[in-house]
Formats: C-alpha cells, sequence, structure tokens
C-alpha cells in the first residue's frame, strides 16, 4: 500500500534523523577513516604531528556538529565552525600553509562523510523513494553547512594569516630564510637585519609544546625559556628567537669562541610541564648557523616521532639520538630490526621496558655489574637477575650481534613504542625482580 504524502515524509524526516543518529555513534570510526583519506590527500600537512592532530580534531568536532545540524535542520545563521576547526585553521595561517588545503580538507570531509551517510540510507531504508528523497535532504543539509563553516573558518584564516604577517619583520624573515636555505651574499648586512653576530659558534634550539595551550603569552614563555637556557649553557650575549607559530619557535644561542657541547644537566631548563626542547651540536659561521639549526631539527624529529614519551630535551650532541635520528627515518625497518634484535625483549610492556634499560646501562659499562647497579640504584644482585633475564627473553647472549643490540636499545630509548610491535597476548617469562 503507497505511503500517505504525511506518511512519506515523516518516514524521511525520521530517515535523516536517524542516519544523523548513526553518524553520532559511529563518530569514532568515521574519525578514523576521513583522518587516513585526508592526511594521505593533503601532502602540505604530512610530517607535521601538531597540525595533523588539530585535523583530526577539527574533523571530530564537525562531524558531531554536523549530525546536530542534520537531526535538527538547523538554520545556517545558527551554523557555528567547532572550536577545533577554528583552531587548524589559524594554524594553516600562521604555518603558511595555502588555504587551497583548508578547503580541500572540508570539500574531501563532505564527499566522504556523505558518501557513508548515503550508503546507510540505503542499507537501512527499503521504500527506495523515501531512500532517494532522504538522501537529498541529507545532502541539502550538508552542503549548507559546509557552505556556513568553510566560510567562517575561511575568515579566520586570512584574518590570522594578516596578523602573523604583520607581527612578523619581514627583511629579518627573508634574511632568516635565505640564510637556512642557501646562505647570504652579504654577512655584515645580514647580521644587522637578524640583530644577530653570525661569525662566531652557534647553538641551535627548537622549542615547542606538542599539545594545545590557552591562547595568550606562550610565545613569551618560550623566549623567556630560550633566554634560561642560554644562561645555563653560558652565554651572556642575547639568542636570536623565531617564532614559527604559537607552539613552537626556533632560536640559536651564541657560543662566542666556545664550541663545548652543553650537559644534559645545562640543557634540562625547562620550568613548565610540557614545554619540549631540542638541541643541535654547536657549529662556526654562517654555515654553521644552518648545520646546528639542521642538527635540533634532527634531534626535533626523535622527540615527534616518540611522541608522549618524548624526553624533555632531546640534543644531537648525544650520540645516541645521532643514531636515533637515522632509525626515525626508516620505522618499517627500525622496528625489524628490534624485532629481530631483541626477541621477546621487544615486547611492549613496563617490565620489558626495565630489562631493556638495565641492559643499555649494562652494555655501556662494559658488562659491569657494579658499575650498573650503581648508575640504575638497584643491588648488584638484581642487576644480574635483570641481565639474566634479558638474555633468556632475547634467546642469545648479549654479545651475539651486539651492534644490532645496541641499536634497537637505542631505539627503544629514544622513539619509545614507535619503535616496538605491539604485543597482542603477554610474552611469558619476562617478569618483576624479586624484591
Amino acid at each position: 500500500m503507497p505511503l500517505t504524502e504525511d506518511d512519506f515524509n515523516r518516514r524521511t524526516t525520521e530517515r535523516v534523523s536517524a542516519t544523523a543518529e548513526r553518524m553520532s555513534q559511529n563518530l569514532t570510526g568515521l574519525t578514523h577513516d576521513l583522518f587516513g583519506v585526508l592526511s594521505a590527500s593533503i601532502t602540505e600537512l604530512q610530517g607535521d604531528h601538531v597540525i595533523l592532530d588539530l585535523l583530526r580534531a577539527s574533523i571530530e568536532g564537525n562531524l558531531e556538529t554536523i549530525s546536530l545540524v542534520v537531526r535538527y535542520d538547523l538554520p545556517a545563521s545558527e551554523i557555528q565552525a567547532p572550536p577545533a576547526a577554528v583552531e587548524y585553521a589559524r594554524r594553516l595561517a600562521q604555518r603558511g600553509i595555502s588555504s587551497s588545503a583548508l578547503l580541500r580538507a572540508y570539500r574531501l570531509g563532505q564527499e566522504n562523510a556523505l558518501a557513508w551517510s548515503l550508503a546507510r540510507i540505503a542499507d537501512e531504508e527499503s521504500d527506495p523513494m523515501v531512500a532517494y528523497t532522504a538522501g537529498q535532504a541529507f545532502t541539502a543539509i550538508t552542503f549548507r553547512y559546509i557552505d556556513a563553516v568553510s566560510e567562517q573558518v575561511l575568515v579566520v584564516y586570512e584574518a590570522e594569516r594578516e596578523r602573523w604577517l604583520a607581527n612578523r619583520n619581514t627583511v629579518r624573515a627573508v634574511v632568516l630564510t635565505d640564510l637556512l636555505d642557501s646562505g647570504v651574499a652579504d654577512v655584515a648586512q645580514a647580521e644587522t637585519a637578524l640583530g644577530y653576530r653570525l661569525r662566531q659558534h652557534h647553538l641551535g634550539v627548537v622549542l615547542w609544546r606538542p599539545h594545545d595551550v590557552a591562547p595568550g603569552g606562550e610565545l613569551r614563555d618560550l623566549e623567556r625559556l630560550l633566554g634560561r637556557l642560554a644562561r645555563a649553557v653560558g652565554s651572556s650575549a642575547q639568542p636570536l628567537f623565531a617564532a614559527q607559530d604559537r607552539a613552537m619557535a626556533w632560536g640559536w644561542i651564541p657560543l662566542g669562541a666556545r664550541n663545548e657541547v652543553p650537559s644534559p644537566e645545562d640543557l634540562d631548563v625547562a620550568e613548565d610541564d610540557g614545554v619540549l626542547i631540542a638541541v643541535g651540536t654547536p657549529a662556526s659561521g654562517p654555515d654553521g648557523f644552518r648545520r646546528t639549526h639542521l642538527d635540533a631539527l634532527r634531534a626535533q624529529s626523535v622527540a615527534m616521532v616518540a611522541q608522549e614519551q618524548a624526553q624533555p630535551v632531546t640534543s644531537y650532541g648525544d650520540p645516541s639520538v645521532r643514531a636515533a635520528a637515522l632509525l626515525a627515518g626508516d620505522l618499517d625497518g627500525t622496528r625489524r630490526l628490534v624485532a629481530d634484535a631483541l626477541g621477546d625483549l621487544a615486547e611492549d610492556s613496563e617490565s620489558a621496558e626495565r630489562l631493556r634499560e638495565t641492559v643499555r646501562v649494562f652494555l655501556s659499562t662494559r658488562n659491569s655489574f657494579a658499575a650498573t647497579a650503581q648508575l640504575v640504584h638497584l643491588h648488584k644482585n638484581t642487576v644480574k637477575y635483570r641481565v639474566d633475564r634479558a638474555v633468556e627473553a632475547r634467546g642469545r647472549g648479549l654479545d651475539e650481534d651486539r651492534l644490532e643490540l645496541e641499536l634497537a636499545l637505542i631505539a627503544c630509548r629514544w622513539l619509545g613504542t614507535a619503535a616496538l610491535v605491539p604485543a597482542h597476548s603477554p610474552v611469558a617469562g619476562i617478569g618483576a625482580p624479586p624484591t
């Protein structure tokens, strides 16, 4: 029996609302799928973990908001861009990423979210005319949403871009870019523009907050932190500070004639939780200005791979960090190396991590139980127990394939779980040491 007009309209409205409800219920999975598509398709975003994290949050916020807009058929005048979407637009502007990347994300997101929604309608609605009409209504509402939100975030992007460019010293920025890209012909002129002496030794630094912070003095905090770091390594001159966005900055500490690699104790000066520091190695002259900066970026790449497990300070002056930077460049190969070199010791667990750290220190002390016990603050018998357990878990002695073993331990120490193959079940035999 054909549906009456009232029944048809009611059923169509119910189907649209039910599909929006399904979207809300599948928010996590749909966010994951859309993030995979967008992060792979928009090349400008690849490798920038902060921007990618904001992209994921923006996707989730937009999906959650659009499900409400569809369910309640909200008018365009009441549609507001989610806060994460607004912040994502600001960060793109601060990074100098084109607005086309911003708008492309919305186009791709709409295309994929709409395809998912129409498939749900087709699967769950038995009446083809109701399904067709519901699909048309769903499409019209999502177009209205995307039109309103993309316009809002574009306005935010343009305003932030203008503000960001207005607050930067254009000449200084151009000189700095030229210096890092290919060098400058007139060193004296470059020094004048930068307000920084290039003909000396420098220490490159990257400072950043991996998590969002409230608006307001975060860049000033990073600049003050760079000043404390300069004083800690014995520099009395003003360091060069270059903000990259509201949560990350590059810095150069003037060292004069000194070229000593700072100690880890000197570098650990962060007073605020959440600020990470990556440091290069001292280098001299205009070319050294660029080299120490590249070293700091390589150290930062190690911390970025480790993410939540990153050390507060990652120094490229540490030989193990230099090795970890190379290992970070091929994570798939590194994971295979770790699995092959460590065996069951590569388990992603606290007990295996304790064993790995004990073995790492043990190898660094040339297999001395007494020296290791002193460094890790354990009894010598406990150290021996852990080393024996590590050998058992590895399946062979520590002197066998020792180079691969040491590289695997470096990867685990600096890259964290990113270097491990996730374990699906506990590995037998790795337990806590005796008390």
